[in-house]
């Protein structure tokens, strides 16, 4: 199902965006990056939190640690990662597969610089032997995302 309302977004919103599906699990950093042949750091992933009472999710390249400083600075509060649970419940997405797109609920996203390192990252595509192949400006774009730096 989460996969298919990722297919659903880049048809409306980026048609020529193909979405990679793969015999084995990506569900990892590791598991994409040695699946996909890249380094580490170009697996875009999404990370959902909630600040205050707002869930938010942040992508960051995959080898980046977020810095809880940082993210107190950015956004004048404690954040905390979202459990498995809740994950599903606000995304729509599979833990693994969680990405910026097709989003059960409307959500703010905020990508962080670190993703800039790179001409092209891949986050998942709504499950966990998924991806896509996107420039970090244009994922922004697709996703009315606001640049942040928010990690180590």
């Amino acid at each position: 199902m989460s996969i298919e309302s990722v297919r659903k977004f880049f048809a409306e919103h980026a048609p020529d965006i193909d979405i990679i599906e793969l015999n084995q699990s990506t569900a990892t950093v590791a598991l994409a990056a040695a699946a996909h042949k890249v380094e580490p750091g170009q697996i875009a992933k999404t990370l959902s939190l909630k600040v205050k009472e707002e869930i938010i999710l942040v992508v960051a390249k995959g080898d980046a640690r977020l810095d809880n400083k940082k993210l107190k600075a950015a956004f004048g509060a404690k954040a905390r990662m979202l459990n498995s649970d809740e994950v599903v419940t606000w995304t729509g997405h599979p833990v693994g597969g969680v990405c910026p797109f097709g989003l059960e609920h409307p959500l703010k996203v905020y990508c962080d610089v670190s993703l800039q390192a790179y001409q092209e990252v891949l986050p998942a595509a709504g499950a966990i032997h998924s991806a896509v192949r996107i420039s970090p400006q244009r994922l922004a774009e697709l996703t009315a995302a606001h640049w942040i730096d928010v990690c180590q």
